[in-house]
């Protein structure tokens, strides 16, 4: 097989998750009010918006909640969302609409491919990457999402002085974040080591169970340069 012929990197792996009836209708009817299509073309935050305001990134929300948690908090930033697994994207639809949040947007593609073709460089006011999938068995370390490409590609898209922000509860990936993070030119660890949890990032319940039973959770906080 070529070199070109090769399969393109992708920020996934799709599974075939249940979608209940519940998150399909919200699919159905709410992804034309509040997702946004995939497009080449940088989007204009501000006609997106219809408004002026600092632009956050989060890549892979899972179901939502934290997502649907931190934009409602934090009404004077904009939030474009990204994920691709039917489920969640129905789940954060749901939430977006009955919680009213006007500053919440959500894309439904792989994100490598919205950050190269709809995010103009140095835009985001920052990124949020959330308990990405870990992937534990070194066999398929390589289909981590955190890779020095990814970040280097990520970190275009930040504006001078613009945070990005990951969070795992896998030790191991915590480490492999870091050094990914540090490694990157571009990039600056706002502390040595791993950061506290910054007041935004709600812990999920989830997270709170894990705590109670000793499991540790590592947030990486790193500044644009």
């Amino acid at each position: 097989m070529s070199q070109d012929s090769h399969p393109p990197i992708r920020s996934f792996v799709l599974r075939q998750g249940r979608v209940s009836n519940a998150q399909r209708r919200a699919v159905d009817t709410l992804l034309s009010v509040y997702g946004v299509a995939y497009a080449p073309g940088a989007l204009d935050f501000e006609q997106l918006f219809g408004r002026r305001a600092s632009t956050i990134l989060e890549i892979g929300f899972g179901m939502g909640e934290t997502t649907a948690r931190i934009a409602q908090a934090h009404p004077e930033s904009n939030y474009l969302a990204i994920e691709v697994h039917t489920p969640g994207v129905g789940s954060l639809l749901k939430l977006i609409d009955e919680l009213g949040l006007a500053n919440l947007r959500l894309i439904q593609h792989d994100a490598v491919e919205v950050l190269q073709h709809m995010i103009a460089p140095a835009s985001l006011a920052g990124a949020h990457i959330f308990f990405p999938d870990p992937w534990p068995k070194k066999r398929h370390h390589k289909r981590r999402l955190i890779q020095p490409a990814f970040v280097a590609l990520l970190a275009s898209r930040l504006a001078p002085g613009a945070y990005l922000h990951a969070a795992t509860d896998w030790e191991e990936y915590a480490e492999q974040i870091l050094a990914v993070f540090a490694a990157e030119p571009a990039l600056a660890n706002t502390v040595p080591g791993f950061a506290p949890r910054p007041d935004y990032r709600p812990q999920t319940k989830f997270e709170s169970r894990g705590l109670k039973l000793g499991h540790g959770v590592w947030d990486i906080v790193f500044r644009c340069k």
